[in-house]
Protein backbone atom coordinates (compact mmCIF):
# COMPACT_ATOMS: atom_id res chain seq x y z
CA UNK A 1 0.00 0.00 0.00
CA UNK A 2 0.92 3.29 -0.23
CA UNK A 3 0.44 6.97 0.75
CA UNK A 4 -1.05 9.92 -1.27
CA UNK A 5 -0.09 12.62 0.76
CA UNK A 6 -0.48 16.19 0.65
CA UNK A 7 2.04 18.20 2.57
CA UNK A 8 0.49 21.95 2.75
CA UNK A 9 0.72 23.11 -0.25
CA UNK A 10 2.95 20.76 -1.58
CA UNK A 11 1.38 18.29 -3.34
CA UNK A 12 3.50 15.10 -3.11
CA UNK A 13 3.22 11.04 -2.80
CA UNK A 14 4.96 10.03 0.11
CA UNK A 15 4.73 6.02 0.14
CA UNK A 16 5.53 3.51 2.39
CA UNK A 17 9.73 2.19 2.87
CA UNK A 18 9.71 -1.53 1.03
CA UNK A 19 10.76 -2.41 4.93
CA UNK A 20 7.17 -2.06 6.18
CA UNK A 21 5.66 -3.26 2.98
CA UNK A 22 7.05 -6.08 3.57
CA UNK A 23 6.30 -6.20 7.37
CA UNK A 24 2.79 -5.78 6.72
CA UNK A 25 2.37 -8.41 4.45
CA UNK A 26 4.18 -10.42 6.48
CA UNK A 27 1.36 -9.86 9.03
CA UNK A 28 -1.18 -10.52 6.12
CA UNK A 29 0.20 -13.33 5.24
CA UNK A 30 1.51 -12.20 1.87
CA UNK A 31 -1.91 -10.70 0.93
CA UNK A 32 -3.19 -6.65 1.42
CA UNK A 33 -6.57 -7.04 0.23
CA UNK A 34 -6.78 -2.77 0.13
CA UNK A 35 -5.27 -0.16 -0.12
CA UNK A 36 -7.84 3.02 0.22
CA UNK A 37 -5.19 5.76 -0.05
CA UNK A 38 -2.78 4.39 -3.16
CA UNK A 39 -0.18 5.85 -5.21
CA UNK A 40 0.98 5.67 -8.92
CA UNK A 41 4.39 5.40 -6.77
CA UNK A 42 3.38 3.05 -4.47
CA UNK A 43 5.07 -0.56 -4.28
CA UNK A 44 2.02 -1.77 -1.73
CA UNK A 45 0.77 -4.26 -4.49
CA UNK A 46 -2.73 -4.65 -2.41
CA UNK A 47 -5.17 -6.73 -4.41
CA UNK A 48 -7.14 -3.73 -4.64
CA UNK A 49 -6.24 0.21 -4.20
CA UNK A 50 -8.27 3.29 -4.20
CA UNK A 51 -6.13 5.90 -6.33
CA UNK A 52 -7.38 9.34 -6.65
CA UNK A 53 -8.46 11.46 -8.62
CA UNK A 54 -10.72 8.07 -10.03
CA UNK A 55 -11.58 6.93 -6.59
CA UNK A 56 -11.70 8.42 -3.23
CA UNK A 57 -10.74 5.87 -0.73
CA UNK A 58 -12.83 7.61 2.06
CA UNK A 59 -16.35 7.43 -0.18
CA UNK A 60 -15.39 3.90 -1.16
CA UNK A 61 -16.45 1.35 1.35
CA UNK A 62 -13.92 -0.35 3.07
CA UNK A 63 -15.37 -4.11 3.56
CA UNK A 64 -11.95 -6.06 3.28
CA UNK A 65 -10.84 -9.28 5.23
CA UNK A 66 -7.24 -6.58 6.07
CA UNK A 67 -6.75 -2.89 5.12
CA UNK A 68 -3.16 -0.91 5.27
CA UNK A 69 -3.44 2.92 5.01
CA UNK A 70 -0.85 5.67 4.78
CA UNK A 71 -2.31 8.56 4.55
CA UNK A 72 -2.09 11.93 3.86
CA UNK A 73 -0.49 13.65 6.49
CA UNK A 74 -1.68 17.32 5.96
CA UNK A 75 -4.81 18.77 5.13
CA UNK A 76 -6.58 17.81 1.21
CA UNK A 77 -7.57 21.29 0.44
CA UNK A 78 -9.45 20.23 -1.82
CA UNK A 79 -11.69 17.59 -0.52
CA UNK A 80 -12.06 19.34 2.67
CA UNK A 81 -10.28 16.61 4.53
CA UNK A 82 -7.37 15.66 7.23
CA UNK A 83 -5.74 12.59 8.92
CA UNK A 84 -8.40 12.93 11.18
CA UNK A 85 -11.19 11.66 8.78
CA UNK A 86 -9.03 8.70 7.70
CA UNK A 87 -8.23 7.35 11.40
CA UNK A 88 -11.82 7.76 11.98
CA UNK A 89 -12.55 5.24 8.87
CA UNK A 90 -9.61 2.73 10.14
CA UNK A 91 -11.89 2.51 13.87
CA UNK A 92 -14.93 2.29 12.06
CA UNK A 93 -14.00 -0.34 9.51
CA UNK A 94 -13.07 -2.12 12.14
CA UNK A 95 -15.74 -2.27 14.24
CA UNK A 96 -18.08 -2.65 11.56
CA UNK A 97 -16.98 -4.94 9.44
CA UNK A 98 -14.23 -6.78 11.94
CA UNK A 99 -11.25 -5.95 9.28
CA UNK A 100 -8.08 -5.70 10.32
CA UNK A 101 -6.68 -2.50 9.86
CA UNK A 102 -2.73 -0.97 9.53
CA UNK A 103 -2.04 2.20 9.24
CA UNK A 104 1.29 4.42 8.97
CA UNK A 105 1.00 7.39 10.87
CA UNK A 106 2.90 10.52 12.94
CA UNK A 107 2.80 10.20 16.17
CA UNK A 108 0.20 12.81 17.64
CA UNK A 109 -0.95 11.51 21.17
CA UNK A 110 -2.48 15.13 21.83
CA UNK A 111 -4.51 15.23 18.93
CA UNK A 112 -8.39 14.83 18.91
CA UNK A 113 -8.02 12.52 16.07
CA UNK A 114 -5.54 9.96 18.52
CA UNK A 115 -8.43 10.50 21.40
CA UNK A 116 -11.09 9.92 19.45
CA UNK A 117 -9.96 6.43 17.26
CA UNK A 118 -6.98 5.29 18.44
CA UNK A 119 -7.48 5.27 22.71
CA UNK A 120 -9.99 3.38 23.32
CA UNK A 121 -10.13 1.74 19.50
CA UNK A 122 -7.19 0.31 18.29
CA UNK A 123 -5.08 -2.52 19.71
CA UNK A 124 -1.77 -1.67 19.09
CA UNK A 125 0.73 0.73 18.27
CA UNK A 126 4.44 0.37 16.91
CA UNK A 127 6.48 3.69 18.16
CA UNK A 128 9.22 2.89 15.04
CA UNK A 129 12.53 3.26 16.19
CA UNK A 130 13.74 5.38 12.79
CA UNK A 131 14.92 8.81 13.58
CA UNK A 132 13.61 10.06 10.60
CA UNK A 133 11.41 7.60 8.64
CA UNK A 134 12.20 7.53 4.97
CA UNK A 135 9.36 7.78 2.66
CA UNK A 136 9.64 6.65 -1.03
CA UNK A 137 8.90 10.56 -2.15
CA UNK A 138 7.47 10.86 -5.32
CA UNK A 139 9.44 7.72 -6.73
CA UNK A 140 12.73 8.33 -4.64
CA UNK A 141 13.95 7.54 -1.88
CA UNK A 142 16.94 9.73 -1.61
CA UNK A 143 15.26 12.81 0.66
CA UNK A 144 16.32 13.40 4.20
CA UNK A 145 13.38 11.40 5.68
CA UNK A 146 10.08 12.78 8.00
CA UNK A 147 10.89 15.34 10.45
CA UNK A 148 7.96 13.72 12.91
CA UNK A 149 8.21 10.11 14.79
CA UNK A 150 6.14 7.82 13.24
CA UNK A 151 4.26 4.88 14.41
CA UNK A 152 1.91 1.79 12.92
CA UNK A 153 -0.90 1.56 14.56
CA UNK A 154 -3.46 -1.82 14.74
CA UNK A 155 -6.99 -2.31 14.75
CA UNK A 156 -7.53 -6.27 15.19
CA UNK A 157 -7.15 -9.05 17.27
CA UNK A 158 -4.15 -10.63 16.30
CA UNK A 159 -2.27 -9.13 19.05
CA UNK A 160 0.55 -11.14 19.32
CA UNK A 161 1.13 -11.50 15.97
CA UNK A 162 1.31 -7.45 15.80
CA UNK A 163 4.03 -7.83 18.47
CA UNK A 164 6.29 -10.40 17.24
CA UNK A 165 6.55 -8.83 13.89
CA UNK A 166 6.56 -5.36 14.66
CA UNK A 167 9.25 -5.77 17.02
CA UNK A 168 12.07 -5.63 15.48
CA UNK A 169 11.30 -1.82 13.82
CA UNK A 170 10.10 -0.28 17.09
CA UNK A 171 8.24 -0.70 20.66
CA UNK A 172 5.10 -2.25 20.70
CA UNK A 173 2.70 -1.32 23.32
CA UNK A 174 -0.77 -3.25 23.61
CA UNK A 175 -3.59 -0.85 24.39
CA UNK A 176 -6.21 -3.10 23.91
CA UNK A 177 -7.42 -3.05 27.19
CA UNK A 178 -8.48 0.85 26.60
CA UNK A 179 -11.05 -0.53 24.18
CA UNK A 180 -14.14 0.25 25.90
CA UNK A 181 -12.95 2.35 27.85
CA UNK A 182 -13.18 6.26 28.97
CA UNK A 183 -10.26 7.57 29.55
CA UNK A 184 -9.37 11.53 29.85
CA UNK A 185 -11.93 12.71 31.96
CA UNK A 186 -10.64 14.50 34.27
CA UNK A 187 -12.74 17.57 34.01
CA UNK A 188 -12.18 21.49 33.86
CA UNK A 189 -14.23 24.09 35.57
CA UNK A 190 -16.12 24.07 32.68
CA UNK A 191 -16.96 20.50 32.98
CA UNK A 192 -15.58 19.67 29.69
CA UNK A 193 -13.38 16.12 29.55
CA UNK A 194 -10.61 15.63 27.64
CA UNK A 195 -13.10 13.30 25.18
CA UNK A 196 -15.56 16.26 25.00
CA UNK A 197 -14.19 18.29 21.41
CA UNK A 198 -16.71 17.27 19.36
CA UNK A 199 -19.89 15.70 18.64
CA UNK A 200 -17.76 12.47 17.84
CA UNK A 201 -17.92 11.65 21.15
CA UNK A 202 -21.09 9.74 20.14
CA UNK A 203 -19.02 7.43 18.44
CA UNK A 204 -16.68 7.49 20.91
CA UNK A 205 -17.89 6.92 24.50
CA UNK A 206 -21.19 5.10 24.63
Amino acid sequence: MSAGRSVNSQSQDWCTPPKYVNAVKEMYNGVIELDPCGSTYSIVGAKTEFILPFFDGLKEEWNYKNVYVNPPYGADRIRGTTIKDWLKKCAETNQKYHSEVLALVPVATNTAHWKHYVFGKASSVCFLYDTRLKFIINGSTDNKGAPMSCCMLYWGSNIQRFKDIFMKYGAVVNISDLIGEKAGYFCTKDNQSLFSETKDDLFLVK
